[in-house]
Parts: C-alpha cells; sequence; structure tokens
C-alpha cells in the first residue's frame, strides 16, 4: 500500500521572496503577528501568493495548514491577483433583505464572470463580502474601496461603466 505523498508547493519568485522577508523583518516579533503579516504582504503583493505560505509558518512557527487555514477564513485576503477593479457585494441579511442576490446575479451576467473570479480580460474582480457595515443603506457594495448604498441593477451599470472609462 502505497502512503499518500504531501504536495509539493512552489518556492517564492525573488519578487515574492523580498517582499515576504521585508514584511516578515518588519512584523514577526509582534504579539499575534499573523494578520498584520498577511495584511502587509496582500498590500504589497494586491494577495498573498501560495507560496509565500510556508515562509510564513516557518518564521511564526506555525503549520503550513494554519496558515492556509487563515488565509482562506477571510474574505478579505486572496490566493492570486484581483482584477484592475475589486466589486464586492455585499450578502449579510440586511442586504439580502434588500436584493442584493439578484444584484449580484446581475453583476455576474453584466461581468461575465462568477463570484469569487476575475474576468476573462483581467479588469474585475467580483467578490460577494458578509457586511459592508452599511445596513441601513442596502444593498450595499464597494467599489475598488469606495463604498456605494442603495445601488440597484441600473446604479450597478453605471459604477462599472465608470469604472471601465477610468473615472
Amino acid at each position: 500500500m502505497e502512503l499518500a505523498r504531501e504536495p509539493r508547493h512552489a518556492a517564492p519568485d525573488a519578487g515574492t521572496a523580498a517582499a515576504l522577508q521585508e514584511v516578515l523583518a518588519r512584523h514577526a516579533h509582534e504579539e499575534g503577528a499573523l494578520l498584520p503579516i498577511l495584511h502587509a504582504l496582500q498590500d504589497k503583493l494586491g494577495y498573498v501568493p501560495p507560496s509565500a505560505v510556508q515562509g510564513i509558518a516557518d518564521a511564526l512557527n506555525l503549520s503550513r495548514a494554519e496558515v492556509h487555514g487563515v488565509v482562506t477564513y477571510y474574505h478579505h485576503f486572496r490566493s492570486e491577483p484581483a482584477g484592475r477593479h475589486v466589486l464586492q457585494i455585499c450578502r449579510a441579511e440586511a442586504c439580502q433583505a434588500m436584493g442584493a442576490d439578484a444584484l449580484l446575479s446581475h453583476a455576474e451576467l453584466r461581468l461575465g464572470c462568477a463570484s469569487h473570479s476575475t474576468t476573462s480580460d483581467g479588469s474585475f474582480s467580483l467578490e460577494p463580502v458578509y457586511c459592508l457595515g452599511l445596513c441601513a443603506s442596502s444593498p450595499a457594495l464597494m467599489l475598488d474601496g469606495e463604498p456605494h448604498g442603495r445601488v440597484s441593477a441600473r446604479g450597478l451599470d453605471v459604477l462599472i461603466a465608470q469604472a471601465r472609462s477610468g473615472k
């Protein structure tokens, strides 16, 4: 009987390795350093490369699974680069009650990509999120870090068009 082998994980490229070393030098000594490290690395690279997970784990004396679990648990972290524009649509209860599910479906159709993915041209990443803190302005979304409340399908079309045109 042959035992299953743990998959090999690619070593980080030079740019990722340099960014990781810089982030670790700044944060590894902090109490509860994992989240600050993940935030700093994503701020620097735009995502948390899977190739950096083992280095983070080693620096913090954690398992690769523990670091991976945190990266995949929080919706804020991504393990691949996002599109040029990031569209986050709230899926919390208040927004769902006010039509967020229909708004998300409309976004998928307009962008031509599913939730948790990026358009084929790399222009938009579509991410469902759970609570943007705009419950009184449901349904809500965030486009490139800018919150928008009481968004209709037509309003979403306008926001997408503006983002595409660079306005």
